[in-house]
């Protein structure tokens, strides 16, 4: 994606990130709402699989910074996770067996490339924790889609709407409104109001859905889903940010133009679609 930068005026660039970000997400966003309602579900899961790929490599690379092999090793482990995950829904067997074997093998490559004793610990726990991190958390996405045939790709755009949208909100209620610091030591410029914005903006979009295309879903279900996805994004946001700030990045890519890496865009939804998948999953039962 980075051949976006190309469609947008370097004096644009320079004037307004948000326009870059607009922009960015005016031309990605129909290509995957496409994928999503038109497509079918292993499309949307090959998709799915790419992001788990990038947003692996970008975190890999700021634990295991220069060790190119190490990082390779980190996606593929992280890649066999979701793979379980996604077809082991079904098969407890297949489920148990990555789960239990795919922390213990990445565990092991620790001790080929651990580069230096000080390090090893960070890359150890690394190699346990970041397959199920973006693995696990972000095969949820796929299953929505393919776990609940009608209601599916509804669902799906549920967690990317309070994804994106807790974000816009926390964004303009912190700039406007924001005051009190959420956490000053993690992420400066987060503030208190701007975790209400996000909250509301979450909500309201939950509830858009509830009287469009989810209008089967209990509506006050779906408003309360919405505020506490807006409030979880928001820690999830947090989560990648205490990672960054502690490896000394500002951005965990450059792939996409205005928003950084993978990882920057999808940090929020990896706590909030799990969240929707675990409501789904005891709702039907």
């Amino acid at each position: 994606m980075q051949w976006l930068a190309g469609l947008v005026p370097k004096h644009v660039v320079k004037k307004s990130n948000l326009a870059v970000r607009v922009m960015t997400a005016a031309v990605a966003a129909p290509v995957i709402l496409s994928l999503l309602f038109l497509g079918p579900a292993w499309g949307w899961y090959t998709l799915v699989l790419a992001a788990t790929a990038l947003a692996s490599q970008e975190l890999f690379a700021m634990t295991h910074a220069g060790d190119r092999a190490a990082q390779a090793l980190g996606v593929i482990g992280t890649l066999l996770l979701s793979l379980g995950v996604y077809f082991g829904v079904d098969d407890s067997k297949l489920l148990i067996t990555t789960v239990l074997a795919v922390p213990i093998l990445m565990g092991f490559t620790t001790i080929w490339r651990f580069e230096t004793v000080e390090k090893a610990a960070l890359r150890l726990f690394t190699n346990i924790a970041a397959p199920f991190y973006i693995g696990a958390l972000l095969c949820t996405l796929a299953l929505l889609r393919r776990d609940h045939t009608e209601h599916g790709p509804a669902l799906v755009l549920l967690c990317l709407l309070i994804g994106w949208m807790g974000d816009t909100g926390g964004f303009f209620f912190g700039k406007y409104l924001g005051k009190t610091k959420l956490h000053q030591v993690i992420s400066p410029k987060k503030t208190r109001a701007g975790l209400v914005g996000s909250c509301v903006f979450a909500c309201l979009s939950a509830v858009i859905l509830g009287l469009t295309l989810l209008q089967r879903w209990p509506l006050w279900h779906l408003a309360l889903l919405g505020a506490a996805g807006g409030a979880v994004g928001q820690l999830g946001d947090l989560m990648e940010s205490l990672l960054k700030r502690s490896t000394g990045v500002k951005d965990s890519g450059r792939l996409i133009p205005g928003h950084g890496g993978i990882l920057d865009r999808i940090d929020a939804l990896l706590t909030v679609t799990p969240m929707i998948y675990l409501y789904t999953l005891w709702q039907s039962g």
